[in-house]
């Protein structure tokens, strides 16, 4: 009588290399919103949408070249929620540029100095 339920044993799973940052919570989150939106590069975030006077989380996608890509009410309402949930530290007054790449976050005034004042 075989040991295992289906009457083969399991087979043996190959070690996987892995990248340094990929286990941090910021680098699984990036990667996560980056498949849920495809080419997106930086992540906009923010606690009030345009043209609304309550707050609500907003989320705007760009691509490499600093181009939008637009988002559905779904993915954005929800990639916001997100990243607001995993940096419980900010405070949401203003908005936050997540580098889907590095998963690092930072302020939208910060990115737009060092950028050199595009987008």
């Amino acid at each position: 009588m075989p040991k295992f339920r289906g009457g083969r044993t399991p087979a043996v799973q190959t070690a996987k290399v892995v990248e340094p940052t990929a286990g941090t919570h910021q680098h699984r989150l990036a990667s996560l919103i980056a498949d849920m939106v495809p080419g997106a590069r930086t992540l906009r975030v923010s606690q009030r949408e345009p043209g609304r006077t309550w707050p609500s989380p907003y989320a705007r996608a760009y691509d490499a070249q600093g181009q939008h890509i637009a988002l559905n009410r779904a993915q954005g309402m929800t990639t916001a929620r997100w990243v607001m949930r995993a940096h419980p530290e900010v405070i949401w007054d203003q908005a936050y540029d997540l580098d889907l790449a590095t998963g690092a976050l930072r302020p939208v005034a910060d990115a737009y100095a060092a950028s050199g004042g595009s987008r």
